[in-house]
């Protein structure tokens, strides 16, 4: 049975499901650290990683979760562990790469590492992984069964987000700006699309019981979906509305990213719009003029035409991968429909 087409779906369907089950995902985060055993525990390592974790975004990921087991069939409830895992892996890696990118802010509010301490901060991103295993393990909810296949698959998802996070230091640390449309492709694929969509989408299915072949269909659609999304991300963050983006607004010039956008336009470019793109990014200047111009160049080579071009055309692609899924209908399936033009037309 065919999904409904995606041209029918409606935008908003997606980001009303998620809204509709934050505080239950919240509910759950929160029960992560009800017990503590020692105030000094509390102080040092559970009250801070409470509050980062209060502080969370729009719980997209834990939501991806409750959504695949919704539409193959399965009860929501017992997915909630494993939709847990995922916003604890969230966490680690946004604490984690906040160190790495010694940036000041996250969510409006001083990141762990400003307020903590690297060393704190540290161990309380560690513990967060440790979560990501634990609230699946030693919960019953869970369905035996499927355990063992979710635990690979979370690990199979921590470990391209890592390789991932890997190419993107690494080609910063080393000055590389021989990066092409593809290298960047790949990396975001690693980084992003993996524990923001596809297996998100897939862990739920599992627990559902799900065929293979509709957990592989739905990690294909959060492929496309989730590089979609990122490559969204990178346009907004240079061309988006200056109050939505906040403190973040224009970062990825000053941090010298290499996204799809940088890439094309240094592989597209005049010599000389090449040549000075490369020296801003290179400068990590937050000057506006600065900035402005980086801008100018990406518009001018026609790199923010391409990369919105692009990501267009992954989530067009994304439903192809549903096409005799025998999704089941209601719901959950018209707010996963509705994600992938929803990740490319959003504003913020």
């Amino acid at each position: 049975m065919a999904p409904a087409s995606p041209s029918a779906a409606v935008p908003q369907a997606f980001p009303d499901y998620v809204a509709a089950r934050r505080d239950a995902v919240d509910a759950e985060l929160a029960a992560a650290y009800a017990l503590v055993p020692t105030d000094d525990l509390r102080r040092y390592l559970y009250r801070p990683l409470q509050d980062f974790s209060a502080h969370g975004g729009k719980r997209i990921r834990p939501a991806l979760v409750l959504m695949g087991c919704a539409v193959t069939g399965g009860d929501e409830s017992a997915a909630m562990p494993v939709a847990a895992a995922v916003e604890h892996f969230q966490s680690a890696a946004l604490i984690h790469d906040d160190i790495a990118d010694e940036s000041e802010t996250r969510r409006g509010v001083p990141c762990l590492h400003r307020s903590e301490g690297d060393g704190l901060a540290i161990n309380a991103g560690d513990l967060s992984l440790v979560e990501s295993f634990a609230c699946v393990a030693d919960d019953t909810r869970v369905p035996a069964a499927c355990r063992h296949a979710v635990m690979v698959e979370l690990c199979e998802m921590m470990m391209r987000t890592v390789e991932g996070q890997a190419l993107d230091l690494g080609w910063a640390r080393d000055g590389r700006w021989d990066v092409t449309c593809e290298d960047y492709l790949a990396m975001a694929t690693l980084k992003t699309a993996h524990y923001s969509a596809a297996s998100p989408l897939a862990l739920g299915a599992m627990v559902a019981g799900a065929p293979s072949a509709q957990v592989d269909a739905l990690r294909s659609f959060g492929l496309d979906a989730g590089l979609a999304f990122q490559i969204q991300d990178d346009v907004l963050n240079v061309v988006g509305d200056p109050a939505a983006q906040g403190k973040d607004f224009r970062s990825d010039i000053t941090e010298g990213k290499r996204t799809l956008m940088v890439c094309w336009a240094l592989g597209h470019g005049t010599a000389e719009q090449a040549s000075e793109l490369r020296r801003i990014l290179e400068s990590g200047t937050s000057d506006p003029a600065g900035l402005s111009r980086a801008v100018s160049i990406l518009e001018a080579t026609g790199a923010v035409d391409h990369a919105r071009a692009y990501a267009a055309d992954l989530a067009d692609r994304a439903a192809t991968h549903l096409e005799d899924a025998g999704l089941v209908p209601g719901e959950a399936l018209d707010a996963l429909l509705a994600m992938p033009s929803f990740f490319v037309s959003r504003t913020a």
